[in-house]
């Protein structure tokens, strides 16, 4: 088979023109990010936000042309836009409490409550935790969904057991892959697994507006309630996710070691400065119990994270230990409310998810 090269895709790009100005795409420096891996053909259009309409024919026109080149197997492309400045919230300015979602945060269709998941650091075990907790939420009655918003790291579609790709309905927007009921998305569902993802910030932002705004998140029925698996962290992804997605409240995930519970603080005062509602911490892999024996061991340490809730005003939502049950069932694809709900370990997270809920009703704009 004859080697794709870069030179052979922007050409055909350049066959492409901005419908209002005559001139080719990449003429006119709109083309970023173009890579090419085994068959799978990567790229970010960068245009202006007011032209984004006409603009996603013109990706879509980009996606036909690429995607009609033997040997290419798959083409990913996303709308970006580069940020103004003046219009970024600066990073110490907190907005006057209560003052509701910011000015560009936007509801999610189909969508009626969002909750996000997030966690200061990685390896918290922050995507378990999302995943049990939409199948708690699910189990008290909610219709829910899950969307892996980690573009360098998704773990969803291993944690969910998925291998197959989401289709699309008449209108061209995504279906979400329904796993034990849940609707979920990611990008994981689109890329061939251990590929690395090389963008830089604008292409992730563009590939989760996109996944958000297109995929049809009540094709099954309208969801009660999204969960978002967000990236570890508090960078320029997550910031901008908190100040676009109108999100009813926000859970931080940590363990108990110090290292783990300085990144915490750092995810709630994110959280706080953008004016998103704390629903409160959960303490995973709080203490250790031996298959064998049942004994306890506090192997991280125990309690840190209710200590910083204390300290910090906000509520202690549960303690997850660290036990071989959820680790095997997270690795199988068989999350443990799903594999065992009348468990021990599931009754926490049901417990916590109850605890959610509550929350969720208590807010004026609850439906």
């Amino acid at each position: 088979m004859t080697e794709i090269k870069q030179e052979q895709l922007m050409n055909i790009l350049k066959s492409v023109s901005h419908p209002g100005k005559g001139v080719d795409i990449v003429s006119l420096g709109m083309v970023q990010g173009l890579a090419i891996r085994d068959g799978e053909v990567s790229f970010a259009l960068n245009i202006n936000p007011a032209e984004a309409e006409m603009m996603e024919q013109v990706r879509k026109k980009c996606d036909a042309k690429l995607g009609a080149i033997a040997g290419i197997s798959k083409v990913v492309s996303v709308l970006t836009a580069q940020r103004d400045p003046a219009k970024e919230i600066p990073a110490m300015q907190s907005p006057t409490k209560g003052a509701g979602p910011l000015k560009n945060a936007r509801k999610i269709p189909g969508v009626k409550h969002v909750i996000a998941v997030a966690s200061g650091k990685g390896g918290v075990g922050k995507s378990t935790t999302a995943v049990n907790l939409a199948l708690a939420l699910q189990s008290l009655g909610l219709k829910a969904g899950i969307f892996d918003v980690d573009i360098y790291g998704p773990s969803i579609p291993m944690l969910l057991g998925v291998d197959e790709q989401p289709g699309q309905d008449e209108n061209k927007k995504i279906l979400p892959i329904i796993k034990y009921g849940l609707a979920s998305m990611s990008l994981g569902y689109m890329m061939k697994q251990d590929t690395a993802t090389i963008w830089r910030g604008p292409m992730v932002m563009g590939a989760v507006k996109q996944m958000t705004t297109d995929t049809r998140w009540d094709a099954d029925g309208e969801l009660d309630v999204l969960v978002l698996d967000l990236p570890p962290g508090t960078g320029d992804v997550q910031l901008t996710l908190a100040q676009t997605i109108d999100m009813d409240g926000a859970i931080v995930v940590s363990t108990p070691q110090d290292i783990a519970l300085i990144d915490a603080r750092k995810g709630l005062d994110m959280f706080q400065k953008t004016d998103t509602e704390v629903f409160g911490i959960i303490e995973n892999m709080s203490y250790f119990l031996c298959p064998s024996c049942g004994e306890r061991s506090d192997i991280f340490g125990h309690g840190g994270a209710r200590e910083v809730a204390a300290r910090l005003g906000v509520d202690f939502l549960g303690e997850i230990p660290l036990h071989m049950d959820i680790r095997e069932t997270s690795d199988s694809g068989t999350p443990i409310v799903a594999h065992a709900p009348d468990s021990p370990h599931s009754a926490i997270y049901i417990d916590i998810a109850r605890r959610i809920a509550e929350k969720l009703r208590s807010q004026k704009n609850y439906e």
